[in-house]
């Protein structure tokens, strides 16, 4: 099936929704919590409003799902569909931190191909471009092919969630041979290992698609890998939405067991 070309919309489209966030994130705001005990603010409707209306006004055809929407969870996915996490990171927004993203993803038989995850507070944006290219653009830089780093498995660096770190995840980490240890909220942790900042980040914890869709595909367009822990990629377009526990890296890391 024809992929259809997105950068012309969609590289404005995350920054429209990036400066809403931004004027939210510059007030006395308010989170509130959801069903599931996360917070959700403004910032978080106001950026899923605009993607949403443009996504469904230029791809009609094209079905979205988005974290904000519960009906959009709702009966089969389709083949091909829009996975939004409008702000990814509330928790570090709240926390005035920086480590928040803007994420769409296209989802095509269950694969991620296309992925923009837009950093407003840090002015870092990452994308698979419409030739399939993992690409990235700072501040005022010209915007740039990334790709993965060949990895030193003797001094593997991991990146691993700055809000979400459990036991499990320490104890997997500890199987390896470490040179640096990050923490990064949100999608950047994908993003990490796709500039070759990182070589690896395992999630044993609770996630959703839209959680890891959009640097997914930022991450294997790079030349890595996001994989579920017993193998094998991580699939989308699961009834329930939730992601099994996996691991991201590098091509030429040597995954534990």
């Amino acid at each position: 099936m024809t992929i259809p070309a997105l950068d012309a919309l969609l590289l404005p489209l995350c920054r429209q929704a990036g400066a809403a966030i931004m004027d939210v994130y510059d007030t006395d705001f308010e989170a509130r919590a959801k069903d599931d005990d996360s917070p959700v603010t403004e910032a978080d409707l106001a950026a899923d409003r605009i993607i949403v209306a443009a996504l469904e006004k230029a791809f009609p055809e094209i079905a979205v799902v988005t974290e904000e929407r519960a009906s959009s969870h709702e009966g089969e996915r389709p083949e091909r569909f829009f996975l939004i996490d409008p702000l990814d990171g509330t928790k570090e927004f709240v926390k005035r931190g920086g480590d928040f993203t803007v994420n769409i993803a296209l989802i095509d038989n269950g694969v991620p191909v296309r992925g923009y995850v837009f950093a407003p507070a840090l002015d870092r944006f990452f994308w698979t471009d419409d030739n399939g290219t993992a690409m990235l653009k700072e501040g005022d830089e010209p915007a740039r092919e990334i790709s993965v780093s060949t990895p030193d498995n003797d001094a593997l660096r991991i990146v691993a969630s700055k809000s979400h770190k459990n036991p499990e995840t320490e104890e997997y980490i500890g199987r390896y041979s470490i040179s640096d240890y990050k923490s990064a909220g949100s999608s950047l942790k994908f993003c990490l290992v796709a500039t070759g900042e990182a070589d690896l980040y395992p999630r044993l914890g609770p996630t959703m698609e839209w959680d890891t869709g959009a640097g997914d595909a930022v991450l294997r367009a790079a030349g890595g890998f996001v994989d579920r822990m017993e193998g094998g990629p991580v699939q989308y377009g699961k009834s329930d939405l939730y992601n099994p526990h996996f691991v991201a890296y590098a091509a030429g890391v040597t995954l534990k067991s």
